[in-house]
């Protein structure tokens, strides 16, 4: 059983940083791609993020890239999402995801396992 438990979420400013952080259960970290989506009310979760086992290959969505930056602790079973220049469209809940195997994709069809979410609320 794979679980995965996000934290970091709160009530920022436009402009401001903050920084997600998913733990995962599992002796097998190291084998899964990790991503994160988020969701807005209202809308379609959409994909944010993505790493792949090693860190060596990331994958962004066109909204984010340059602003947030996702990277991985196999030794401590952690991924983080670290975001910055935050504007008031990035407010949604963030979900983390993980999926077996080796490659990065953006399609939520692809993970396996997913995470209940963190709120991050951006005020103009």
């Amino acid at each position: 059983q794979v679980r995965l438990v996000e934290s970091g979420g709160g009530l920022v400013q436009a402009g401001a940083s903050l920084r997600l952080s998913c733990a995962v259960s599992g002796r097998t970290f190291s084998t899964y791609t990790m991503a994160w989506f988020r969701q807005s009310p209202g809308k379609e979760r959409e994909f944010v993020g993505a790493i792949n086992w090693s860190g060596s290959n990331t994958l962004y969505a066109d909204s984010v890239k340059g602003r947030f930056t996702i990277s991985r602790d196999n030794a401590k079973n952690t991924v983080a999402l670290q975001m910055g220049s935050l504007k008031p469209e990035d407010t949604a809940v963030y979900y983390c995801a993980a999926r077996f195997g080796s490659d990065a994709y953006s399609d939520q069809n692809r993970y396996d396992y997913w995470g209940l979410g963190t709120q991050v609320t951006v005020s103009s």
